[in-house]
């Protein structure tokens, strides 16, 4: 079978991420000693510098881990809404969405303190070590990826009338970031300085917990504080202060957490809870049927469409952190086998949610009325890419994140999924060199419901990196860039895996990722304004004629991208039997690779 390039095997260390940076920091890290873990808190870092459109250190991070011998666990980054963020008060404000951008926006930061965690729990390098590939790529400079420079003219206006201290970052004398040239951002470097000055301990773990402590209650916190409380210009076309405060920095921690986890055909894949998205993956492996139409084929295609369709729909009615999520009723063999028994020829229309134990879906009202169709699905002007920011002039983005995965050569793994924190989502915050995330904007303003915005509830993540295991040992980490679309795509390279054949003995990795993708948008967006296009597949046209002539066919309205547009995905990959390592990454974008020997 073609592919763009080799999946890589080896028996030392392997990396996939969606920049050669990250990744090549990684094996660095591993080159040096280090374990997985360091390496991949090392590439988060480095990716902050080099992706900034898709990632920061005020962003979210949720990390699925497997230690060597010991027990699969999520890390969850993912931080919750400030004491103040309450529904009332957002409505008081004439709000009916959380805005896209600007403080109101912000959870309190996550990923800064989930790295750290994971290096001090799981880790063997210092603080100074891990920080010091993405300090000399943001205090020497690195050439940027096209899609910096474009995400920052995008938003020009707004940063140039607006948000200063980020034209002051990204627009220095005017000019975005060129591909070839040296991009730099000083004040980052300095924040990454002076942490590793103000925590000089002798001891690593003092070391990490000073770190910590200086982000949550140090001149970081102050900082950010102080730009939450900053009237910013937002999507709502309103300037508007946020409700981030020094207690909510003060009382969240990164905590642990043990995986939801669905078993099938003796694989068993591991997700985030139902805090994030990642139990739809896990759903629509349940709603498959034993038998499976023929890889790639029309009937293959429109199963898994509309089996996507219902597990997203019962994530928009029953997922989120401020209600109990009834996962064990909606994994269950009889909700499932009533679930699949509403897949038919034709393409469905409709937001279908279930009801799991008899209990009662409720959605939104804005939910509602976007699956009435009161709403659009260009209401941005923008359309959903290929897990590359799309972005509106204010702002507001779909879709964008990174993902790194790392096995070393004692059989450590991690899959990793930082985002949030975008440049485009926060002005800078000048004293840091970066800005505040915009989660919140993922919870709805109705009272009552499991996303419903509520202080000290974590808003509803499309940030799910995924493990997976067989016949109970962990094989495979893997992820992807692409707000609603993750799941999906992760499904369609884990099927890829799982039903074709090997290579070279072993998991045929970068085979799965290079096969043509797909995606549908039959469910209210993540990512404001929460528009939906009912009926809608978006298929690669390598998909074939065939196979789309037929999708249109039975209903689906089909959108044909381009070639190489759906997905990007990362993987690596141990075999328990032999211990060789394998690794494959995204060719579409031109930016992801694995490293690895």
């Amino acid at each position: 079978m073609f592919t763009t390039r080799p999946t890589l095997q080896g028996t030392f260390g392997m990396v996939s991420s969606t920049h050669w940076l990250a990744s090549q920091s990684a094996m660095a890290v591993l080159e040096d000693g280090g374990n997985a873990f360091d390496a991949a808190v090392a590439a988060g870092f480095v990716l902050h510098v080099v992706e900034p459109h898709l990632n920061g250190p005020a962003g979210d991070l949720p990390v699925i881990l497997a230690p060597a011998g010991g027990e699969v666990q999520v890390l969850c980054g993912q931080g919750v809404a400030p004491a103040g963020a309450s529904v009332e008060h957002y409505r008081s404000l004439g709000l009916e969405l959380v805005p896209g951008t600007g403080p109101l926006a912000a959870a309190v930061p996550g990923a800064f303190d989930a790295w750290m965690v994971l290096l001090r729990d799981h880790g063997t390098k210092s603080l100074a070590h891990v920080l010091k590939y993405a300090i000399d790529y943001a205090e020497n400079g690195h050439a940027p990826v096209e899609r910096v420079g474009q995400t920052v003219e995008t938003v020009r206006e707004l940063f140039e009338t607006e948000w200063p201290s980020s034209a002051e970052v990204y627009l220095p004398g005017g000019r975005s970031p060129q591909p070839g040239e040296l991009f730099r951002n000083p004040a980052l470097a300095a924040t990454w300085r002076r942490v590793i000055e103000e925590s000089a301990f002798d001891d690593r773990v003092m070391q990490i917990e000073a770190a910590r402590k200086i982000w949550s209650e140090g001149f970081i916190a102050e900082a950010l504080v102080r730009q939450s409380d900053r009237a910013t210009l937002d999507t709502s076309g309103e300037r508007h202060t946020g409700t981030l405060t020094a207690a909510d920095l003060a009382g969240w921690s990164a905590t642990y957490e043990t995986p939801a986890t669905y078993d099938w055909n003796g694989w068993t894949l591991c997700k985030a809870a139902g805090w994030s998205q990642g139990p739809a993956f896990l759903q629509q492996l349940a709603i498959l049927p034993d038998e499976l139409p023929a890889y790639g084929s029309a009937d293959y295609v429109h199963l898994l469409v509309e089996g996507c369709k219902l597990a997203m729909a019962d994530r928009e009615a029953w997922y989120g952190d401020a209600a109990e999520v009834p996962l064990p009723a909606l994994l269950s063999d009889a909700y499932n086998t009533e679930r699949r028994a509403l897949i038919g020829d034709k393409a469905s229309h409709e937001l279908r949610p279930g009801s799991p134990e008899g209990r009662e879906p409720r959605l939104s009202k804005q939910a509602y009325a976007i699956a009435a169709g009161e709403g659009g699905f260009d209401a941005m002007g923008i359309v959903a890419g290929a897990g590359e920011p799309t972005v509106a002039k204010d702002g507001a983005t779909r879709g964008d994140t990174c993902h790194l995965d790392v096995v070393d050569r004692w059989g450590n793994m991690v899959a990793a999924t930082p985002s949030g924190g975008w440049l485009q989502s926060n002005p800078v915050v000048p004293e840091l060199g970066f800005p505040l995330g915009s989660r919140l904007q993922m919870a709805w303003l109705d009272e009552g419901l499991p996303n419903s915005l509520t202080p000290g509830a974590r808003p509803r993540t499309t940030l799910t990196p995924s493990l997976a295991l067989k016949d109970g040992v962990p094989v495979m980490a893997f992820g992807t860039p692409g707000g609603d679309q993750q799941d999906q795509w992760q499904l369609h390279f884990f099927l890829a895996v799982a039903l074709r054949a090997s290579v070279r003995g072993g998991l045929d990795l970068q085979g799965a990722v290079d096969a043509p993708n797909w995606h549908n948008d039959s469910f209210p967006s993540s990512f404001y304004p929460r528009a939906m296009r009912p009926g809608s597949v978006t298929v690669e046209s390598r998909i074939g004629d065939d196979v789309i002539e037929e999708l249109r066919r039975r209903g689906h309205d089909v959108t044909v991208g381009d070639a190489w547009s759906e997905g990007r995905l990362c993987a690596v990959a141990r075999d328990p039997r032999t211990g060789v390592l394998s690794a494959a990454a995204n060719p579409r974008g031109m930016q992801g690779y694995a490293v690895g020997r």
